[in-house]
């Protein structure tokens, strides 16, 4: 079990630049182009619909851009498959000038894919005109944000021919799978693995931490989003305003489209941020050992990670809930819980914020990490009081897995139709294709 969980948290936990759906869509671009051999001069994109409200008002990074267009236009012309959720790491002013020329010169078609298999596919088509004949590559991403299914798969390396020609090997990541993941993970089994790990195993959850502030400090220095950091850092006047100035300092980055790298949990880089940045920094606050800071960050992600499981990738519900309600944890073990307070802390978090809904990635996305944050420090103080709802009260049940699984049949069964009017909604706006 010890060494699953470690492979599941390195998989889980990883750097990414700028909202993991547009840089996706990059990705899977970038593959297409790279199996057709040649940049495109014509590229369609299918999105499911969740896909699609995530990428509509996202900052790209390096850009000054948001949306999905120029996000396409990049992987298509600069994107490298072999850096997964860094695709566009090599952006700069240059190819962005040429990234912009090329989205007026080429098709670029997008399009909602109403009976997507998942909540997030992406499947993307590259075409180019060449000695008279038309050559087409694809790519296609379900499940995850780097899972590329190719057409054919040997031995973990696709391979897709174009007119004839091989083409360049893409990395294909294996589904997880519920039943490698899902099966057998409880609570308990998150908080025994945090607290007996060796701590060499998990160390690079500390480092993403560190990663994800200097994100925050980047926001601190330049205007950001809202500059909801910023804002905050000026009125800090102890750990807790600092948690709140930081945490949405790291999203304002991230969100903005700031070419800043960040440490991302289960595909999403808010995620990421929510479940360390608390974390690392009551540790410090405290002067928490370093092993004490490195086994609240594990149970932290690998919290946010159980729950995310039955959940899904996407969905009408919040993600900022469930990094929010990992932070609790790690928090809560900081304070001098144990098993039984943390269970008192998922539960007061799961009675507060369970409601709070996704409408897409956007710069307001760091009002509702804010408020996560905030719950997830007050969740944990109250569970040090041994103050938490009990069965008799809403979606709360006395097992704290059946409590948690109340929550993910809210935000992957119940809210589909949500998520169907939140789109619905979005798109009567302005269209988000030029």
């Amino acid at each position: 079990m010890q060494d699953s969980l470690i492979a599941l948290l390195h998989r889980e936990v990883l750097p990414a630049i700028g909202c993991t759906e547009p840089i996706a869509v990059a990705l899977c671009v970038a593959c297409a182009k790279e199996r057709l051999g040649m940049e495109p001069d014509s590229i369609t994109v299918r999105l499911s619909k969740n896909i699609y409200k995530n990428a509509m008002a996202v900052g790209i990074p390096n850009t000054g851009m948001t949306g999905l267009p120029i996000a396409i236009a990049l992987g298509a012309t600069i994107g490298n498959s072999k850096w997964g959720l860094e695709v566009l790491r090599n952006t700069n002013a240059d190819s962005v000038a040429y990234a912009k020329a090329y989205m007026q010169r080429v098709p670029i078609r997008i399009g909602i894919e109403d009976n997507a298999p998942d909540m997030l596919y992406i499947h993307a088509i590259a075409e180019k005109e060449n000695g008279g004949q038309k050559a087409t590559a694809t790519a296609t991403i379900q499940g995850e944000h780097t899972n590329l299914l190719p057409a054919e798969c040997e031995q973990g390396v696709c391979r897709q021919s174009t007119d004839g020609r091989p083409t360049v090997e893409c990395t294909v990541t294996e589904p997880l799978g519920e039943q490698q993941t899902t099966a057998e993970l409880t609570l308990r089994q998150v908080y025994d693995f945090a607290m007996s790990v060796d701590i060499d195993e998990v160390r690079f959850l500390l480092d993403g931490a560190k990663m994800n502030i200097r994100a925050a400090e980047y926001a601190f220095e330049h205007k950001c989003g809202h500059c909801l950091g910023q804002i905050l850092a000026k009125q800090e006047n102890g750990i807790f305003e600092r948690i709140l100035a930081y945490t949405s300092g790291a999203c304002d980055a991230r969100m903005s489209g700031a070419m800043v790298e960040v440490m991302s949990n289960s595909g999403s880089g808010n995620q990421g941020i929510s479940c360390s940045v608390p974390v690392l920094l009551y540790a410090e606050h405290i002067r928490a050992t370093e092993e004490q800071t490195i086994r609240a960050l594990t149970l932290s992600n690998l919290t946010a990670i159980y729950i995310k499981q039955s959940l899904g990738r996407l969905s009408a519900l919040c993600g900022c809930v469930v990094a929010a309600t990992g932070s609790a944890t790690g928090i809560t073990y900081l304070k001098g819980g144990c098993y039984d307070e943390i269970t008192y802390a998922i539960k007061n978090m799961i009675a507060n914020i369970s409601g709070m809904i996704c409408d897409g990635a956007k710069p307001g996305c760091a009002l509702k990490v804010t408020s996560g944050v905030a719950t997830a420090v007050i969740s944990a103080s109250l569970a040090m009081e041994h103050s938490y709802p009990d069965a008799t009260e809403g979606i709360i049940d006395a097992d704290i897995d059946r409590t948690i699984h109340n929550l993910t049949r809210i935000g992957h069964d119940g809210m589909r139709q949500t998520d169907e009017l939140i789109l619905s909604i979005m798109r009567g706006k302005e269209p988000m294709n030029r």
